[in-house]
This record gives C-alpha cells, structure tokens and sequence, in this order.
C-alpha cells in the first residue's frame, strides 16, 4: 500500500481522508481487500485503536466493507462510486458542472420511463406533491420539500431501482444547495412551473415530452445554481481534498507522523 504521512489532528479522521483519496483516484477499487488491522497500524504508525476508528467511520460512510471471517474491501456499491467521485471534485463550478451533467443524462430518462409507466395512483400521487408545492410558494416558502418528493416520486415510477439508488444518492449531495437556489427571486415558482410541465408530459403518457421538459428544468436549474456566489454553492457534504496522495499498499500507505497514540 502506499500510504503517505499523516499530519496532526484526529489520527483516524487523516487515515479516513488518505483512504478517500485512493479510492477517489482509482488507486483503490471496489472488491480490493485492505490489510489486516496490524499491519495498517504497524504502517500508518498508529495504535491498533486508531485504525478501528477509521475503519468504523469508512463503514458507516459507505466505502468499505467487512466480510465476517474474510477481511475488510472496498464496497462494490453505486453509493462507493458516487462517494469518491463526489469527494474527488473541486468544489463548486466544476463540481456542479458534473452532477448536472449527470442529471441531464439521468433524470430525462426517469421522466421518459416514469411517463410509460405512471399509473393513475402514480398521477395522483404527483398532483399531491404538486398541489402542496404550490401551497408553499404561495406562502413564500422555498418548496424545497415538495420539490424533492417530486423528483423521488418519479424515480419511483420509472421502476427501475438502479436509477433509483442513482438519483437518490445525486440528491442527497444535493440537498443543502436546492435550498438556497430555490431562496433565489422567482425560483420556487419556476421550478413549479416546470414540475407542472414534466406532470403534463406524463399525464398524457408522452415518454418525449417528459424527457424534454425535465431536460429544460434541469438547464433552468443549472443557470440558476451557477449563478451563486461560490459560497452559496459549495456542497459540505464532500470536503475539499488537498493534491493526490502517494499510492498505498505495497508502498501506498505512509506512516503518521504525529507523535500520538504510538501504541
């Protein structure tokens, strides 16, 4: 492993950022197997519980695994891929860039799908959503709930769980920039408006007329979003990383170099 030296703040948080690294770089890919605990901690130069901890934390986050009597690996999971992507951005322009890059190639499709396969309940369900968006923008409220129930409705009704989980995990790194964008003069009610034309499309089964219209809500969107102060639009979810860490593992790993917890 090639690990790099690790400087002073929670020795477990440095292990946790070198490990992201390597994976946002591909240097780590899902199914590698990490070393035993021993020979990270003998590695890093940390004690055994440091190593514990981060290992913990990157389980919680999504990034590894631990296969009961079989060892530790990186997660073969959609969420791994979108973590370590999300991570691996510089954050706002470039990284907003990207995931409406993303959007525009996925939720038009959803919206297709979803307008095939909408049910009545399905349309009833949407209207719902719809009526009580229009409730909140109409007591200057952002929306913003309504508007993420809509975009998971429609997930719903593409019955596709791939997308699902896909269009889940974009949103969810989302969620704290939608709530500002839409705090902008006249978004919530744009966005609205372009809801009820993506409902429209779907009504009347036109799978076309759904991909168009989310396609034109996403660009809307993304004109908005990108015209925030950089403050405004950098997503805490991913921290920001310094330069690419040297490699790990047979000379990817790089001691701590703190004077803590040497046991």
């Amino acid at each position: 492993m090639i690990l790099k030296v690790i400087t002073k703040t929670r020795v477990y948080q440095d292990i946790v950022t070198q490990f992201k690294d390597l994976i946002a770089d591909g240097k780590l890919r899902p199914g590698d197997q990490l070393p035993s605990e021993r020979e990270l901690s003998e590695t890093f130069q940390v004690s055994r519980a440091s190593v514990r901890e981060a290992i913990r934390t990157l389980e919680s986050m999504g990034f590894i695994e631990t296969r009961q009597g079989e060892g530790t690996y990186i997660a073969p999971s959609v969420e791994t891929l979108l973590a370590s992507v999300t991570s691996a951005l510089d954050h706002r322009r470039d990284f907003f860039l990207q995931v409406f890059e993303a959007r525009k190639t996925l939720e038009p499709a959803i919206a297709a799908l979803a307008a095939e396969r909408a049910t009545p309940e399905l349309v009833e369900q949407l209207e719902t959503i719809l009526t009580e968006q229009a409730r909140q923008v109409a007591e200057g409220e952002t929306g913003v709930d309504a508007d993420t129930r809509f975009h998971a409705a429609l997930a719903e009704a593409a019955e596709n769980r791939v997308l699902l989980r896909l269009n889940e995990a974009i949103m969810d790194s989302l969620r704290e920039t939608r709530e500002r964008s839409l705090q902008t003069d006249g978004r919530p009610a744009r966005s609205l408006a372009g809801h009820r034309q993506i409902l429209a499309a779907i009504r009347e089964h036109n799978p076309e007329s759904a991909r168009k219209a989310m396609l034109h809500h996403l660009e809307t969107i993304e004109h908005n979003v990108l015209q925030l102060p950089a403050e405004a639009a950098d997503p805490h979810s991913s921290p920001k990383l310094s330069p690419a860490s040297t490699v790990l593992l047979s000379g990817r790993l790089s001691p701590h170099s703190t004077e803590e917890e040497r046991a």
